[in-house]
């Protein structure tokens, strides 16, 4: 894959063209390369000369950091290409946990090693089928792509072939299975000149009919060849006639290893059937010189090349594959088919070796590199070649090796990497230029020990919780439903994901994250649940904190909608013995003070009264609230119709109230009358202190009123607390 030439970020630091003005704000563009992957952080920061005013200066506004890869996000068609095979890469994981006590691949085991032969094969049909997919459309852009996976297709059924054999065959010959798949992936002669030549009376009068006959030949291409020899015997000469006749049998029956039952029959047959080829080269020397030539060719020597191919001539292989301008690969494949029969894997790098010094590869086509490196018996060239091709293909190539004991298991110690895990590590930072699938790149991560688990943590904690985030139009009570699935759905996923990796320490990190989440979108509710999932007391505090600010921020009426979607939370924290009693206590505070503030706004005067003498009294209200209560209680006191409170109640009022006046006179104010100062928003303890003597003047009246009266106030009756608003 190669890297994007330029990279685009938004929203624009500057517009195009406009340059001239970051310069003259004094500020330049720096770079911070990632330690960890090909990825950038990309911020605005003060030219030198410009930096000691800067550090002067007291503007402390926000900028915006972009962090873009140098790698672009995966296509359409690559996302599903990634997704479908990382299904088959998570059965490949299931299969490298089978290992004996000593850690070792049991690998030599049939069921195994079929399976794994299987799993690779489905790489490749994956490929294969998104060669074909991207083919049918078209565009030149498109057909980029579908040359890049057709790369992926030949290397990966090379790597299988080469490899991953049958199992039972992995010291069989070698020269039909990559005759095979030449023929598959770099089809010669074309099907354009068949047809040609086809369309002619007289083919072999046609400068590429010779070509033809002798490439469709080394491809083993019998149908065709059988075709185009039988249009010799219209041919002036006899012999040409002869020979062509003879040389089609033999032809259609060149022995094949998969006809038969056991290596040494198949031996024995090629050496009868070159015994037939010998024959046939008597005949062809034979032939008079003066016959040797037509008015178009000297077919005699044509004819003569053939049969050195079947000879097994390497000579003449190589003659011929230069001639119509083949590659190694062709005389490499031919080598196994026609010079020695019986060429297995582990004898391939020899002749790859003196192909290459005459026939090297491009160096610049890195798909000919992987396969040169696949050829020569290199896992290890073939993965830094395949990396450059594209790290999708490096990361599995080398999940497949590790168990095939073609690649060092063991981590390299600077790294903490092994081979394998450095490739798929490295495939795994390139799907983290799209952070949509988050999932699909821990999961490789995961699979790479201790120093991938860490980078997948460091992934799950990051994972955005909203990736199309919108502003929110409501005001009573947060976000609407659909926020709420979008952002619960996400977070679920992430702790799902933590949960099948045993990541119990950052599905709490995402928790809190979350919560917090939630706090900002005034999600009170979820973000308690998130808190309490998370074992998060000091969070729960907060979150707590932060709904009784909504009451000094949007009065009483907006609370108790914030309230209703808290409150179901206390049960579940009241039987949580995890769960700080202190933190469950404050929730409680929270619950009961909205009921008071609903009985009010429902003008049920007689049980709010109630509620307040109660927090009061039972110590559920903190004390930096005592002095708004006291406020709150100031209306009920001067109710008209008839007392509110009990005497004993009123004297709970008044001791609370003395407490504040004294711990104040004492030099502790700011711990009883911060809050009531944020209600009457106020500056200084001057107002609250006038308010407090408002509630004395209140209370002395009502202790006057009850002496008139004669019975003490109301009594009110104990009764159960609804802990809901």
């Amino acid at each position: 894959m190669q890297s994007t030439p330029h990279l685009d970020v938004l929203p624009p630091l500057v517009e195009t063209g406009k340059t001239d003005e970051l310069v003259e704000s004094g500020r330049t563009l720096f770079t911070t390369v990632s330690p960890l992957n090909d990825s950038y952080a990309v911020f605005p920061a003060p030219l030198f000369e410009k930096l000691s005013t800067r550090l002067k200066s007291t503007d402390s506004g926000e900028q915006n950091i972009y962090l873009v890869s140098s790698k672009p996000p995966p296509s359409t068609e690559r996302r599903l290409f990634v997704g479908d095979t990382s299904i088959i890469f998570a059965a490949m994981q299931n299969l490298r946990k089978t290992v004996d006590e000593n850690g070792v691949y049991l690998t030599q085991h049939e069921s195994i090693q079929r399976s794994i032969r299987k799993l690779a094969l489905d790489y490749v049909n994956f490929a294969k089928e998104c060669w074909i997919h991207t083919s049918r459309i078209a565009g030149e852009a498109n057909q980029a792509t579908a040359d890049h996976y057709r790369s992926l297709y030949t290397c990966l059924s090379l790597f299988t072939i080469l490899y991953l054999p049958e199992y039972g065959l992995e010291n069989a010959p070698v020269g039909d299975d990559l005759m095979e798949w030449l023929n598959i992936h770099f089809i010669e002669p074309s099907t354009e000149e068949g047809d040609h030549l086809s369309g002619l009376d007289r083919p072999w009068e046609d400068e590429t009919y010779w070509p033809y006959l002798t490439r469709a030949i080394l491809r083993g291409l019998s149908k065709a060849v059988t075709f185009f020899l039988g249009t010799l015997s219209e041919h002036p000469s006899r012999n040409l006639q002869r020979l062509a006749q003879s040389i089609i049998p033999l032809l259609s029956t060149q022995p094949k290893l998969q006809h038969f039952d056991a290596e040494r029959d198949f031996a024995y047959a090629s050496h009868r059937w070159k015994e037939k080829v010998k024959t046939l080269r008597i005949e062809l020397n034979d032939v008079p010189e003066s016959d040797r030539r037509d008015s178009f060719e000297d077919w005699w020597d044509r004819f003569s090349d053939i049969i050195g191919i079947l000879e097994g001539r390497e000579e003449v292989i190589r003659k011929v594959c230069e001639d119509l301008g083949a590659d190694w690969r062709e005389v490499c494949v031919a080598w196994g088919v026609f010079v020695d029969t019986r060429l297995r894997r582990q004898d391939l790098p020899d002749v790859v070796g003196q192909v290459l010094e005459d026939m090297p590869p491009d160096p610049t086509i890195l798909e000919d590199m992987v396969h040169v490196a696949l050829f020569m018996g290199d896992p290890l060239k073939a993965l830094e070649h395949a990396a450059q091709l594209d790290p999708w293909l490096s990361a599995h190539l080398a999940d497949m090796m590790e168990p095939l004991s073609l690649v060092e298991q063991a981590a390299n110690d600077e790294s903490g990497l092994s081979v394998r895990d450095f490739s798929v590590l490295s495939y795994a930072h390139y799907l983290h230029s799209d952070p949509a699938m988050w999932r699909i790149t821990v999961t490789y991560m995961y699979s790479c020990g201790k120093v991938g688990a860490a980078t997948a943590d460091e992934i799950l904690v990051r994972v955005p919780l909203r990736l199309q985030s919108k502003p929110s139009n409501s005001n009573n009570g947060g976000g609407s439903q659909a926020d709420q699935g979008d952002l619960s759905a996400i977070v679920k996923d992430v702790n799902a994901t933590c949960h099948e990796y045993q990541r119990e320490a950052v599905r709490r990190t995402v928790c809190k994250i979350a919560a917090q989440a939630f706090v900002q979108k005034k999600e009170f509710g979820l973000a308690i649940s998130y808190c309490s999932s998370a074992e998060d007391w000091p969070g729960l505090g907060r979150v707590i904190d932060r709904v009784l600010q909504e009451y000094l921020h949007s009065g009483p009426e907006q609370y108790t909608k914030f309230v209703s979607g808290i409150a179901p939370s206390l049960q579940g924290l009241r039987a949580n013995s995890a769960a700080h009693g202190v933190f469950t206590h404050r929730l409680m505070f929270a619950v009961r003070y909205a009921e008071f503030h609903q009985r009010l706004l429902n003008r049920d005067l007689q049980d709010a009264a109630w509620d307040l003498v109660s927090m009061l009294q039972e110590g559920i209200a903190p004390k930096a609230w005592w002095a708004v209560l006291l406020c709150d209680a100031f209306e009920l006191l001067q109710y008209d119709p008839t007392p509110l409170f009990s005497y004993a109640g009123a004297c709970v009022l008044l001791r609370r109230l003395d407490e504040i006046v004294s711990r104040t006179a004492q030099g502790a104010g700011e711990d009883y009358l911060k809050i009531l100062e944020a209600k009457l928003r106020v500056d200084g303890q001057k107002d609250t202190q006038k308010q407090l003597q408002l509630v004395r003047f209140a209370l002395a009246k009502y202790f006057a009123r009850c002496a008139m009266i004669g019975t003490g106030g109301t009594q009110t009756v104990p009764r159960r607390v609804d802990l809901t608003v």
